[in-house]
């Protein structure tokens, strides 16, 4: 009901599959099913791979990388969440398209996953959508925790400038706690006045 929605594509080599399904713990899970505070444990993991995958005895793979786009309130309410979605979906692979260049890679090699019924622009090739992909595939899960722990950490943020909201508690979705403050102090400059039709006809 506030703040941004918040995408990840998370890139890795195929080899590493069972390494990440060892640092989720030896399964595939949705990142809803992890504790705020094993998913920043995870998210460490990931970062270390990020930053020196040769430690791991993977010389001459490609090392894992992430991006993350969060796409406004505001455009959520001007265009729509679905729309929303797709642009933050555009930008992660945009990001990554951008590293891969630079180290003269390309994604051309690469198989686009996605979770649910989302679709990447057709420029993107060897796309596939999975329905229930965070708790199916390794990538889409490992995708899945970095942006969750992305938004937490900005509506953690955004609770020191919006203190009546509460939002390190509930991170803005619909919880009895959000709607008592809503119900209180109104509609702040970062809620998605689409989600909240009913709250602010009250």
């Amino acid at each position: 009901m506030a703040g941004p929605i918040t995408l990840s594509a998370f890139l890795a080599p195929q080899n590493l599959r069972s390494k990440l399904i060892k640092i989720l713990g030896g399964k595939i899970k949705d990142s809803k099913q992890f504790s705020p505070k094993r998913r920043k444990e995870i998210y460490k993991e990931f970062l270390k791979l990020r930053k020196n995958p040769t430690s791991l005895k993977l010389r001459g793979t490609r090392k894992i990388n992430f991006k993350v786009s969060h796409i406004s309130n505001k455009i959520i309410d001007k265009k729509g969440i679905s729309y929303a979605t797709g642009l933050g979906i555009k930008r992660c692979l945009k990001k990554l398209q951008h590293t891969l260049q630079n180290s003269k890679g390309t994604f051309d090699t690469f198989n686009i996953k996605l979770d649910g019924l989302l679709k990447a622009p057709k420029e993107f090739k060897n796309q596939k959508t999975i329905i229930g992909g965070d708790s199916k595939d390794i990538f889409i899960a490992c995708a899945s925790i970095v942006a969750k722990v992305r938004r937490d950490r900005l509506m953690c943020r955004l609770g020191g400038k919006f203190p009546l909201y509460m939002f390190p508690i509930h991170k803005g979705y619909g919880t009895k706690l959000h709607y008592s403050l809503l119900l209180k102090h109104g509609l702040s400059e970062i809620h998605r006045k689409s989600f909240c039709k009913k709250l602010s006809q009250t």
